[in-house]
């Protein structure tokens, strides 16, 4: 994907972002693989890190429609430096375990690295959101639904 304008990168690193979240509702190893540079690592939020097979091997059943039955991307946030993009959002998620629906939020900050013209990310890092700092719903960028994603109304 090669881009002249910073308002095209921006777009390139939107479109990236909305990949990058479906790829995890849909399971879909191959086109995940496809944006991570050969040197991924994700930061979990405990603080441990995960290379990148043992990611795209958890990539493939970490998401189940029964389970994460909400799952919203919200509060986008792109950074463009030079050949480095840090794009940061919050996930609002719903899981049902056990009879029970536990909802919370997990900001992330994926690093992409412009490389031969690709972007690609090099690093995913995820925070848990306390209470208090969670960003409001009038920041929603795509919501699923079950895994489906919803039609946004304008």
């Amino acid at each position: 994907m090669q881009d002249g304008s910073a308002s095209s990168t921006l777009e390139t690193l939107r479109r990236l972002n909305a990949r990058f979240i479906h790829n995890y509702v849909t399971n879909d190893v191959a086109g995940h693989d496809a944006i991570l540079h050969p040197e991924f690592v994700c930061v979990n939020s405990n603080g441990s890190r995960t290379d990148r097979a043992a990611y795209l091997k958890r990539w493939a059943t970490g998401f189940h429609p029964d389970v994460v039955t909400y799952w919203d991307v919200r509060d986008e946030n792109i950074t463009l430096i030079g050949d480095v993009a840090l794009v940061r959002s919050t996930n609002k998620h719903t899981i049902h375990r056990d009879g029970r629906d536990t909802t919370g939020m997990t900001t992330y900050t994926d690093t992409y690295l412009r490389d031969d013209g690709r972007w690609l990310c090099i690093q995913a890092q995820l925070t848990p959101v306390v209470p208090g700092y969670e960003p409001g719903d009038d920041t929603i960028v795509s919501v699923y639904l079950r895994g489906v994603k919803q039609v946004r109304q304008s």
